[in-house]
């Protein structure tokens, strides 16, 4: 469990300004490749290494706000507790596989035969028992 205190301090209008910007940035470098897209003369691959380049100081920027660091901070953690994790073993991996195949498998039978019992007691007697 986390025993860090959760701050709820709000945005102010300097991070807002910083998101904007990083919104007006991604904005270009996507229009810029719509615009540009036409032309024959500029290669596909340096317009989306335009769109990268855009996407990448749009996060940049966006990072260095208060909900960026928030981001950033919830990576870290997020990071710390994946090493936590105990991964199974690929023999572990392999048997569980097998099983869940033959519970799908049996499940599946045992569903086909439920709707065929179903299918024949609707189709064959209580339909033929109205005409």
């Amino acid at each position: 469990m986390n025993t860090k205190a959760e701050q709820t301090k709000g945005v102010n209008a300097l991070d807002i300004g910083k998101l904007v910007l990083a919104v007006l940035v991604l904005a270009a470098g996507i229009f810029a490749y719509s615009w540009f897209g036409s032309d024959s003369s500029i290669p596909q691959s340096v317009l989306m290494l335009g769109v990268l380049a855009a996407l990448v100081v749009a996060l940049a920027i966006g990072a260095f706000t208060a909900p960026g660091r928030r981001v950033r901070a919830f990576l870290g953690e997020s990071q710390f507790e994946l090493r936590k994790v105990v991964w199974p073993t690929r023999d572990e991996t392999l048997k569980t596989t097998g099983i869940i195949m033959v519970v799908v498998i049996i499940l599946s039978l045992l569903l086909g035969l439920i709707d065929l019992i179903l299918k024949s007691v609707v189709l064959d007697w209580l339909l033929k028992l109205g005409s």
